[in-house]
């Protein structure tokens, strides 16, 4: 690593293997930050990270002891300037079985449970554990620090179909505010909640144009808008506490 990459002290992606946090990591990299990242399987966008000089790290963070063996990556550093926690999946909810059956009914309980178990243990119990362990590296930064959450446009509105997702979402906007109290001044904690930012190559024309319907602005911008909103916050000496949304005015796209 060379003294011009380490210069504007370490950044720490979570999920960075692909799309938004891929696009994130290659930037902040190319513009002078430091970069660990985890990822959950090796991908051609972890390999090019590697090869451009960031730090990437193999993490289950539903697993305590790999979280363990994470944060103990990061003991040869002595300051953080930033955590993004951008590790995220989009699990639907289970189908509803109607069943007065008691075996129906427990299994049931447990295949819900095993959903809402997981949303929020990657979008809110790992942000709270890795951000505390954390704490005294991000105290350390000489110029001040920042915990940027990426959330979700559903942590405000909730989601039919997505109902753990959406409501793991908002428990960790709760974190951001809490959070933001507990560290102010020397800690800047801020969320980001995108709506529709980039479509899946699998989707179909019919699907990308309902969803695009769904915002005033009828596009999706692309993983670009995240890193500006990043940057946005890193640069800013006041913003803390807020969730920065990233939604196309879809909150205004009323019947």
């Amino acid at each position: 690593m060379n003294h011009t990459a380490s210069s504007k002290g370490l950044i720490v992606i979570t999920g960075a293997g692909q799309r938004v946090g891929l696009h994130c990591a290659t930037a902040l990299l190319q513009q002078g930050y430091q970069l660990l990242v985890s990822y959950r399987k090796m991908t051609a966008g972890i390999t090019a990270l590697q090869q451009a000089g960031a730090r990437c790290i193999a993490a289950d963070f539903t697993q305590l002891d790999s979280m363990a063996a994470f944060i103990d990556a990061l003991a040869p550093y002595p300051a953080i300037r930033a955590i993004i926690h951008n590790a995220s999946s989009w699990q639907a909810d289970l189908p509803l079985q109607h069943s007065s059956a008691p075996q129906s009914v427990a299994g049931q309980l447990q295949q819900d449970a095993a959903v809402f178990d997981a949303m929020q243990h990657i979008h809110a119990r790992a942000p709270y554990l890795l951000n505390r362990a954390l704490l005294p590296k991000l105290r350390a930064s000489p110029d001040g620090a920042d915990i940027i959450h990426l959330t979700d446009f559903v942590a405000s509105v909730g989601s039919s179909k997505h109902q753990a997702y959406a409501a793991s979402k908002a428990a960790l906007e709760n974190l951001t505010f809490s959070l933001a109290r507990q560290l102010a001044p020397n800690v800047k904690v801020n969320a980001i909640a995108p709506a529709l930012l980039m479509f899946n190559d699998s989707d179909d024309a019919a699907y990308r144009q309902k969803a695009l319907t769904k915002s005033l602005m009828a596009v999706a911008p692309g993983p670009d808008e995240v890193l500006q909103s990043i940057l946005y916050l890193l640069n800013s000496k006041y913003i803390t506490g807020r969730v920065l949304a990233l939604d196309g005015g879809r909150h205004l796209k009323l019947p």
